[in-house]
């Protein structure tokens, strides 16, 4: 099964990191990431601009487009990863080596349901 894998942290305290902060965090990110590559368990990743560079479309009876999310929250959402998992157990374990390394933050883990675009067909 697919789960998404939704990082969160603070983005005012990622975005501040040094580019060695920052370099030593991919890099160890990477380390984690490379096994589950190798046995084609992981597959694509992002990492989200900051929410200063978002845009929001308000749905309504006259859609409203903004600058920015506008959550109330303490912890932005920063990326994701999609992670081919037999259950529950094997996403956590591989969410858990990825938070041993990445400090702060937390990571939602969520089923995917995937849709393939113009058919009812899901995979």
């Amino acid at each position: 099964m697919l789960y998404a894998i939704l990082c969160y942290n603070t983005e005012n305290t990622v975005f501040s990191w040094s580019k060695e902060q920052e370099q030593k965090v991919m890099d160890d990110l990477h380390a984690v990431q490379e096994k589950h590559l190798k046995a084609k368990k992981l597959g694509p990743t992002a990492r989200l601009m900051p929410t200063t560079a978002a845009t929001t479309l308000r749905k309504g009876d006259t859609p409203l487009v903004l600058d920015g999310p506008y959550a109330e929250t303490r912890e932005q959402l920063l990326g994701f990863y999609i992670f081919d998992a037999a259950n529950l157990e094997e996403v956590l374990a591989f969410a858990r080596e990825l938070g041993a390394v990445n400090p702060g933050g937390a990571y939602e883990i969520r089923p995917l349901h995937a849709f393939y675009p113009g058919t009812l067909e899901t995979a």
